[in-house]
């Protein structure tokens, strides 16, 4: 038996999501504990085979999150040379996430 899944937008990015999933998505405006909703749903498939899909989102439906708290991901460095000059730039970045439990589609 296939399991609820919807296709949620946050953050610019879609995710495919069932209802325990946990997952990083961009830095959301939430503290530990709280509940988020989501409502740009753009996708929704029912264990039945029933499967709704937005134009571009679906009227009414909604998607609740538990927010489990704030990451940190993996350091990218960028690094720039010009030979000949010795000039050298040497840059890293860190992107803050927000780590989040899907409680309910």
């Amino acid at each position: 038996m296939e399991k609820d899944f919807a296709v949620v937008m946050t953050g610019g990015k879609q995710y495919k999501v069932s209802a325990g999933d946990k997952l990083q998505v961009e830095k959301l405006d939430a503290k530990e504990g709280e509940k988020v909703v989501f409502e740009t749903v753009l996708l929704h498939a029912a264990a039945d085979g029933a499967v709704k899909v937005g134009t571009p989102y679906i009227a009414g439906a909604k998607l609740e999150a538990k927010v489990l708290g704030d990451v940190r991901g993996k350091k990218k460095i960028t690094f720039k040379y010009h030979s000949k000059t010795r000039a050298r730039r040497k840059k890293g970045h860190r992107q803050d996430y927000t780590e989040i439990e899907i409680v309910k589609i």
